[in-house]
């Protein structure tokens, strides 16, 4: 009789601690359940769109939106340039000198001639004074008066000669001293110090800092829709940005382009960081919709800005099973504005994520907005 009560008593123990560890471990699922709940990324979603806007793509490429050329217009060695590829410069700085001892003694001379010719100016203009008296005192004669006049003239026009002789060599000396047009950076150097430096001989060429545009070459058959203060989307795979443009010029003609027309679509200033100049670039011109050419299109389109990048894989965020996010690589195709189209990877009506309001990773907890 005694071992069946404390084998009941146990049993009851037993019963009763299952159930309190029952509990606990539901309340702990509870509540896991619920900080899931909370710490879930907020995302937006959308389905592929089918077609395109219809739009004219062309390639491009970013360059400086002004640039200068450095040379001399004189012959000479050159005795000094200190500057290399990738100084920053600024407007008015010294950046190279050619030998100049001809043309200083060019300068001497006519300093010379200009006291040579100052000296007989001088003696002319007295002459004429003392004449003009006798002249009113009717002690010269006319003809003596027309003669100190003339000699007046020519001792006159002599100094200028000498004067202007010593504007040119002062001028052709400045040619000797290479000076920065503006403020930017040194992106070619040709020569170095001790060549010889002609007339017209690309020596340095200069960029503006910062200031870059894209260059394009749009074809005979579309530059009719490109017109100027319309927008472009510029893509640069180099560094996986994509930016919005002003179409800032369209050339009307092609007679030394080959048959294309060269526009310039101008970056804005937010959007300049991480650029360099010759980066190449694919431009995306918006053009009205052509209702005709995109019935029936059975392209899958997504957004660009939704496209995650792994070194050379391409893929963007899905929602998976218990509402994770579930990174999916796809192949990509033509890139048409701020859209592109994807291959495979991503059926039509699939759902994908366009945005959210935190970094993404596969199998991150996601909430539908």
């Amino acid at each position: 009789m005694s071992k069946t009560i404390n084998l009941n008593r146990a049993v009851q123990l037993l019963t009763g601690i299952g159930i309190v560890i029952l509990s606990s471990c539901s309340s702990k699922q509870k509540n896991e359940t619920a900080v899931n709940a909370d710490s879930a990324i907020r995302v937006s979603v959308a389905v592929p769109s089918a077609g395109q806007a219809q739009s004219i793509n062309v390639s491009g490429q970013v360059e400086a939106s002004q640039s200068a050329t450095i040379s001399t217009r004189v012959m000479g060695y050159i005795t000094k340039l200190d500057v290399k590829i990738g100084d920053h410069v600024n407007k008015g700085q010294l950046l190279g000198t050619i030998g100049n001892d001809d043309i200083r003694a060019k300068r001497a001379q006519a300093d010379a001639q200009i006291a040579q010719a100052e000296t007989a100016y001088k003696n002319a203009q007295k002459d004429y004074d003392r004449f003009t008296v006798l002249y009113q005192q009717q002690s010269a004669s006319a003809k003596e008066m027309d003669n100190i006049a003339m000699q007046l003239s020519a001792a006159k026009a002599g100094l200028e000669s000498a004067r202007q002789m010593r504007n040119e060599a002062t001028a052709m000396l400045s040619y000797t001293s290479l000076t920065a047009p503006f403020d930017g950076i040194v992106t070619q150097k040709t020569l170095d110090a001790g060549s010889m430096a002609n007339p017209g001989m690309p020596i340095l060429t200069i960029e503006r800092k910062g200031s870059y545009q894209v260059s394009a070459s749009v074809p005979e058959s579309a530059v009719g829709q490109v017109k100027q203060g319309g927008t472009a989307l510029i893509s640069i795979s180099a560094i996986n940005k994509t930016i919005k443009g002003t179409i800032a010029q369209v050339n009307q003609s092609s007679a030394y382009t080959g048959g294309q027309y060269i526009i310039k679509v101008t970056i804005p200033d937010d959007e300049k960081t991480g650029l360099y100049a010759g980066m190449y670039t694919n431009v995306g011109i918006p053009v009205k919709q052509n209702a005709q050419t995109t019935a029936g299109s059975d392209q899958v389109m997504v957004p660009l800005a939704s496209i995650e990048h792994k070194d050379e894989l391409t893929g963007l965020y899905t929602i998976g099973n218990n509402n994770t996010a579930m990174l999916r690589w796809v192949r990509l195709g033509k890139v048409y504005g701020d859209k592109v189209e994807v291959l495979s990877g991503l059926a039509a009506d699939e759902q994908f994520i366009v945005s959210a309001d935190g970094k993404l990773f596969n199998g991150e907890p996601v909430k539908i907005k």
